[in-house]
């Protein structure tokens, strides 16, 4: 007979809680944010409308490349607002209810973000076309940089089988 190995309480993986707080906020900010380049929404200037003046307030001297998306930034941004967004959803309840078969779609994630956002958007925002970099480096990473790091914690959390057997 095989031994199966019991997950952990959710008490005793305290990174699953930090991860699920995280996640959540994720899914809030890629409702807020990424869903408005991607239909559409111009916000390069304020309006009065709390979304689209968030939005404004941080593109507006930090990420030009946000604030007039080309149609590939347009489809990364698509990405998050209606792929990673539900992702994130199905993401929390598995990491605080210990479901291991979330393990590999949050390796492919974790593998996607990592490459669109740490290597594609911030390599066109530091190294790209003059009008389509950072004008505000420090404020651009404090905003962006959770959203490569974080996975990547995640994908080492992801990195053997039956992650909520074990506390890391």
């Amino acid at each position: 007979m095989g031994t199966t190995t019991a997950n952990l309480p959710l008490r005793e993986r305290k990174i699953d809680i930090f991860f699920a707080v995280i996640f959540s906020a994720f899914t809030v900010t890629s409702l807020i944010s990424d869903l408005l380049p991607t239909i559409g929404v111009d916000f390069s200037r304020p309006t009065g409308n709390f979304f689209v003046d968030s939005n404004y307030w941080y593109a507006h001297d930090a990420d030009p490349l946000f604030m007039h998306p080309p149609d590939w930034m347009r489809i990364v941004t698509g990405l998050s607002a209606f792929g990673y967004l539900p992702f994130y959803v199905v993401l929390v309840w598995c990491l605080v209810a210990g479901r291991n078969g979330i393990q590999l779609f949050a390796v492919v994630y974790a593998t996607m973000i990592g490459t669109l956002t740490g290597i594609v958007v911030f390599g066109v925002e530091f190294f790209g076309d003059p009008a389509t970099r950072t004008g505000n480096p420090g404020k651009f990473l404090a905003f962006n940089l959770p959203y490569v790091l974080i996975p990547l914690l995640l994908l080492v959390r992801m990195r053997r089988p039956l992650p909520f057997a074990r506390r890391f």
